[in-house]
């Protein structure tokens, strides 16, 4: 399975989704490549990086990107949008392509125990997705918010 987390500028929410998704399907051991991408390019944030490095999930090597930057990015089976922004601007996807959405919150400009808070919401709905997923099913936009909190 192909699994796309999309954000405004892939500065933060979706780099630690992405990063949390793959961690959490080499554990549960998931066959998941997962993606993240933005509406917008800017750069990766430094406090993104430092708090999830805290929990021994490493953002080295992400970098911010436009969805045409990520490879096949029209053959994705699951785009996840992490604000409200990008569900705004996502754009149409072939049939086959499941949507969801849960909004986390902008961490940006706040004390790092805000981005503590989205990181570890983002953590808990990243396990509850791909244990779904290793079940064989994809989870509700209302399930996926509540395994958030």
């Amino acid at each position: 399975m192909r699994l796309l987390v999309l954000c405004t500028h892939n500065s933060a929410r979706s780099q630690m989704a992405e990063a949390w998704l793959r961690h959490w399907a080499k554990e549960l051991g998931v066959d998941l490549e997962v993606h993240s991408a933005g509406t917008e390019k800017t750069f990766v944030k430094e406090e993104a990086k430092r708090v999830m490095a805290e929990v021994g999930v490493d953002l080295k090597g992400h970098a911010s990107k436009t969805l045409l930057e990520v490879p096949d990015p029209w053959g994705f089976d699951l785009v996840l949008t992490v604000c409200d922004a990008a569900r705004e601007a996502c754009p149409a996807y072939p049939a086959k392509t499941q949507k969801r959405h849960v909004s986390f919150p902008d961490p940006s400009g706040k004390p790092l125990e805000e981005w503590r808070r989205v990181r570890d919401a983002l953590g808990r709905m990243a396990r509850y997705l791909v244990e779904n997923l290793k079940a064989g099913r994809i989870p509700t936009d209302a399930e996926l918010e509540e395994a958030a909190r």
